[in-house]
């Protein structure tokens, strides 16, 4: 039985999940807005239009 010596490199590689907080928060903002826009327009609708018919 013989043995071979193997030399073996190992890489590692270790992965770091980052959230970029400025990104995250310009995405907040931007759903806010689309929200505060629905919103508004639903207000709209229910204060002017509808007494209208």
């Amino acid at each position: 039985m013989t043995t071979h010596n193997r030399n073996l490199e190992i890489e590692e590689r270790h992965v770091e999940k980052r959230s970029d907080s400025s990104l995250v928060a310009s995405t907040f903002i931007k759903y806010a807005a689309y929200l505060l826009i629905f919103f508004g327009a639903l207000y709209f609708l229910v204060r002017y239009v509808f007494p209208m018919f």
